[in-house]
């Protein structure tokens, strides 16, 4: 069991995948190295050409191609993510084969109008006859680096977004989950998209990031840690490439006094425990005003209890396997952080020997905490719920705000107006009142966070636009003109003239206005006759 998603390279340069419930061999993969994702950018971008060159209509119709290999393949892929991930099927098909689905649709169906030229308003009198519009332009060769808690939906919707867009793609998995990567590049390949438009590969995590950014790649997604968003960032920052970046979080739920309280500790179970709590938006820290504590903590107490952790081989388990050890580990000094500094812990009913067959563990509540314990400071990316009495939403405000993360939060009461005001205040990236963690399921809404969460959106429009540049054009529409007013030859009357404009424009009296108005014909004439140096 040591070796449970450790994942060595054996001496054949293979990647050994393994199911983290159980310490099953699901799979092996070759691994690939430098040479090999050197030639695949050169493949990319002669394939990305052909791709920026279709419409977004034909592009359109190759996505649905994709769509539809999803719909009609659930089952297997859910079971691929389960047995890789460790997660339950149905975590796996809700977050995300059922929202990969919805994803790609919506990309493919709104691109075109979200991508569309845009036509810009003069932006004064003085410059009317320049005509604006700004293109959204491919970046050209995506790279996309994704994390091991989300296989299969955190990659697809970058994907989707950068292949409608017109861009190629290189996706480099987690190392723990190539499995997924494998039935993603069967999902991509369905649709026969230009060759060499899209590349799946397997290189080591610890040379990835330099070696990505060394390929000549335009731009790169990366979801991880901050300490590796760190780096990339510095290394990226020698070639002046773009990064968008979605580094995690520590993510807040606020309880109100006058919350649902079944609706609240429901959303807190899931939010807060689906794929066994490793989810970058996945409910951490909870604040309840004392008005309802006691209500709320009873009953999410008894829930929590029934919940069963296992092995998903029947559809009756919720909380599933801890993907690797390392994260487990962590897991596991959290919550003995929190203990030893005093909290009060409460626990569902395990079996040890369902325990010890593979990486799991029970969903946790943490009470009596305060802002010294990790769980409280850090990520724990676990089944761990923190949960605290605060005396006022100002309070809980406060704390929630009080992180160096700020991916996600929410707010839970039934007064709508009063959510969206505690809302404004929160320093997340996306706010949910009355839910959690299914933002990153709505593809039209942008995802990412504020402080060390990361940098850059993914998701919705703001996503597909940062698949692209913008270039704007500028015509000149004014016939006859021979030059502008500002150009040689220079004369105080040209001085004069340009100043008269701004009088013009923005003088505070009628004869200041005239005056320069008056000024301004005369420069403005000289545009119509070419006038010797």
């Amino acid at each position: 069991m040591d070796d449970i998603k450790n994942l060595e390279t054996t001496k054949t340069n293979e990647t050994i995948s393994i199911n983290p419930a159980n310490g099953e061999v699901i799979g092996r993969t070759k691994e690939d190295n430098i040479q090999t994702l050197q030639a695949a950018v050169i493949r990319a971008r002669i394939a990305q050409k052909e791709w920026a060159s279709f419409s977004f209509d034909k592009r359109k119709e190759y996505l649905l191609k994709i769509r539809d290999f999803i719909v009609e393949n659930a089952d297997e892929i859910s079971e691929v993510i389960s047995k890789d991930n460790g997660k339950t099927r149905t975590d796996a098909i809700s977050t995300e084969v059922l929202s990969s689905a919805m994803a790609i649709n919506y990309y493919a169906k709104k691109a075109k109008i979200i991508l569309k030229r845009k036509h810009l308003k003069a932006g004064s009198i003085l410059t009317i006859n320049k005509r604006s519009y700004v293109d959204r332009v491919p970046y050209g060769v995506i790279g996309i680096i994704s994390p091991w808690n989300y296989p299969f939906a955190i990659p697809f919707h970058e994907i989707a977004m950068a292949l409608i867009a017109g861009n190629a793609v290189l996706l480099k998995t987690a190392t723990q989950t190539l499995e997924v990567g494998k039935i993603i590049t069967r999902a991509v390949n369905s649709a026969n998209l230009p060759d060499g438009l899209f590349t799946f590969l397997n290189i080591p995590g610890s040379i990835a990031g330099d070696a990505f950014i060394d390929s000549g790649i335009d731009k790169l997604f990366f979801t991880g840690s901050v300490a590796v968003g760190k780096k990339l960032t510095l290394k990226a920052s020698e070639k002046l490439l773009p990064l968008s970046l979605e580094l995690g979080g520590n993510d807040a739920m606020i309880v109100c006094k006058d919350a649902d309280v079944i609706r609240a500790a429901n959303g807190a179970l899931w939010a807060g425990l689906s794929n066994a709590g490793q989810s970058c938006a996945g409910i951490e820290r909870i604040y309840v005003e004392q008005e309802i504590y006691s209500d709320f903590i009873a009953l999410l107490k008894h829930k929590l209890k029934r919940l069963r952790v296992g092995q998903d081989v029947d559809y009756n388990v919720e909380i599933g396997a801890i993907t690797t050890k390392q994260q487990l580990e962590t897991v596991k000094l959290h919550l003995q952080d929190a203990i030893e500094k005093g909290a009060s812990i409460t626990s569902c009913d395990v079996d040890e020997t369902t325990i010890n067959k593979g990486q799991l563990h029970p969903p946790v509540i943490i009470e009596n905490v305060n802002d010294e314990m990790l769980t409280m400071k850090d990520e724990t990316f676990g089944p761990l719920l923190a949960v605290e009495k605060v005396s006022s939403i100002e309070e809980a405000i406060t704390k929630a705000n009080n992180s160096y993360l700020g991916l996600t939060a929410s707010v839970w009461t039934k007064d709508s107006k009063k959510g969206k005001e505690i809302a404004s205040k929160l320093q997340a990236g996306a706010v949910m009142i009355n839910d959690h963690l299914m933002s990153h399921g709505l593809a039209e809404t942008p995802w990412g966070g504020f402080k060390l969460s990361g940098t850059g959106r993914t998701h919705g429009y703001l996503g597909l636009e940062g698949m692209t540049q913008p270039r704007v054009v500028i015509n000149d529409i004014l016939p006859g003109v021979k030059r502008n007013m500002w150009w040689y030859p220079h004369n105080k009357t040209v001085y004069d003239g340009l100043k008269g404009a701004m009088h013009f424009l923005y003088g505070k009296d009628f004869f200041t206005k005239v005056s320069g108005l008056s000024k301004l014909v005369k420069v403005f004439l000289r545009s119509f006759y070419d006038e010797k140096l």
